[in-house]
């Protein structure tokens, strides 16, 4: 059984992480009425600021703006994300995360998977990127845990995407036309924006939402749009017949700029 029931799903560690870095993207495959869902790995429980049930709301209300066919939570432990929790096929219980997060791949099951990039400040998120490519990998695996013979499966593509740290993008969605979306999406999560006397954090920066707007107009400009959001493959992407891929592409003759990493 390899059959898709979702278009696409974002894979972030915490709430707000994908509406953070991926909102337009989201914003606009719903708009185009793909099915759309998120799965938040862990509940954000260490976050300085805000409470589970405030964080709850926000991300309800979210999910509304953006449109979302599916959010889930794994309510994996916040600060403690592990790819490497269960050491061997004995001690990978039904409660180990690498088993919980194959289970949840095999049972939604996108066709497009979107995960964080392997390279970034927050722990984390890095630690989210590993155990997603651990994870996409044994979902296909007929004998790995979670699943029956029948549930193994493997998404049709997967493409990572940042959050702080940069990287030259495979690919640039044009999101523009959708940016007021996502910061609708962001600005739901005030617990987290909310600055305070008492707590200062590099979200709840009133820089926060210029930052966003210029790092996705800066992609955006890459392919002559207002706006973009980038991704990375790791796989080679195959063309039938280059001439007509290029005259078809409308971002084709933007300006491209170097890459950094």
């Amino acid at each position: 059984m390899s059959g898709f029931k979702i278009d696409v799903l974002v894979v972030a560690a915490h709430p707000d992480d994908a509406e953070l870095s991926v909102g337009g993207t989201l914003a606009k495959l719903s708009h185009l009425g793909y099915s759309t869902g998120v799965l938040d790995l862990t509940r954000g429980e260490l976050s300085s600021a805000g409470d589970l049930k405030t964080r709850g709301e926000e991300t309800v209300q979210a999910s509304q703006l953006l449109g979302l066919s599916l959010r889930e939570n794994l309510e994996l432990p916040d600060g403690w994300l592990n790819p490497y929790s269960a050491s061997d096929a004995t001690s990978a219980s039904k409660d180990s995360q690498i088993v919980k997060v194959v289970a949840a791949l095999r049972r939604i099951r996108p066709e497009l998977l979107l995960v964080p990039y392997w390279e970034d400040r927050h722990p984390d998120h890095s630690a989210a990127s590993h155990l997603l490519s651990r994870a996409i990998f044994l979902a296909g695996v007929t004998k790995f845990p979670g699943g029956h013979v029948e549930e193994k499966f493997t998404p049709r593509q997967t493409a990572y995407y940042p959050l702080r740290h940069q990287f030259k993008p495979s690919f640039i969605v044009d999101t523009s036309g959708f940016f007021d979306k996502k910061t609708a999406a962001v600005n739901a999560f005030q617990s987290q924006l909310m600055r305070t006397p008492h707590l200062s954090t590099l979200l709840n920066s009133p820089l926060t939402m210029s930052s966003i707007d210029a790092r996705d107009s800066f992609y955006g400009a890459m392919i002559g749009t207002s706006h973009g959001e980038p991704f990375l493959i790791l796989n080679s992407v195959g063309l039938a017949d280059p001439i007509e891929h290029f005259r078809l592409n409308p971002y084709s003759e933007a300006l491209i700029f170097p890459g950094s990493r």
